[in-house]
């Protein structure tokens, strides 16, 4: 069995990203939209460019649902959709 994850990625600027996987593919790093990521970036930076991917939070056993559940927790707790803190749009950010 695949363990499900929510991790963060936080990239050269420090910015951060709060995604899950629920196929345990370790190389997967979520579906951000490139075109913010590179709008925030130097064209030198992007030429060594440096990410980090942390988990967050794992299980062996959870539905799908309870995975998209907590990665919701974390972009609201870590205000990863709040356009100065992150790249996440979804949730809307309300603050």
């Amino acid at each position: 069995m695949r363990t499900q994850v929510v991790y963060k990625i936080t990239y050269p600027n420090g910015k951060i990203y709060v995604g899950s996987d629920v196929t345990g593919t370790v190389t997967y790093f979520g579906s951000v939209n490139d075109e913010l990521v590179a709008a925030d970036h130097t064209p030198e930076q992007l030429r060594d460019f440096t990410v980090r991917k942390q988990v967050l939070w794992e299980s062996p056993t959870a539905e799908p649902t309870e995975v998209r559940a907590r990665e919701r927790q974390y972009i609201e707790t870590l205000q990863s959709n709040n356009p100065d803190i992150g790249y996440n749009r979804t949730p809307k950010f309300q603050g």
